[in-house]
């Protein structure tokens, strides 16, 4: 499967919100939060979609993270249960970690149910470790966060040298 990716505007509302919804449905944002990140300069927010769909929103990601702040939080994310297990959630992380590199960060938090292991396996293949735990965080449901965070590599450690003969 493919799917384009585009910066999330505030006309993306009612789309992101259905998703929120259905996938968070306890502990789901309000649409006022929501509409407050989207319009925020200091957070960047994407959503993905199907190239010959770009009306089917199938996933969104949110990044709070000032230009200039060496530290950003990833405030969100949410796939779509037709599009997981395809990779979606993993490009939209790394289109996230980018941009905070490009902003100036060189640490990233996220905050995981500590009941979604497959969530905490996604982020830690993109090398986030577990740096505390948050009793009873997400509501109503009592249930905790982990706190993770993630070193972001300089972009010229990410460079391969090939040597030609």
């Amino acid at each position: 499967m493919t799917w384009q990716l585009r910066r999330a505007h505030e006309a993306d509302l009612a789309a992101i919100m259905l998703l929120e919804t259905s996938i968070f449905e306890n502990d789901a944002w309000s649409a006022p939060m929501m509409l407050r990140d989207l319009g925020d300069p200091a957070c960047y927010y994407l959503v993905a979609f199907p190239p010959d769909d770009p009306s089917r929103i199938v996933a969104y990601a949110g990044l709070l993270a000032p230009r200039g702040a060496t530290e950003g939080d990833i405030q969100t994310i949410a796939v779509a249960e037709s599009a997981r297990g395809h990779g979606l959630g993993r490009t939209v992380m790394q289109a996230l970690i980018s941009e905070a590199r490009k902003r100036g960060a060189r640490l990233v938090f996220l905050e995981v149910r500590a009941d979604n292991p497959g969530a905490q396996r996604l982020y830690e293949r993109l090398g986030f470790i577990e740096v505390g735990v948050r009793r009873g965080y997400y509501q109503p449901d009592n249930v905790d966060a982990l706190v993770m965070r993630l070193n972001i590599p300089e972009l010229e450690s990410m460079l391969v040298t090939v040597e030609t003969p």
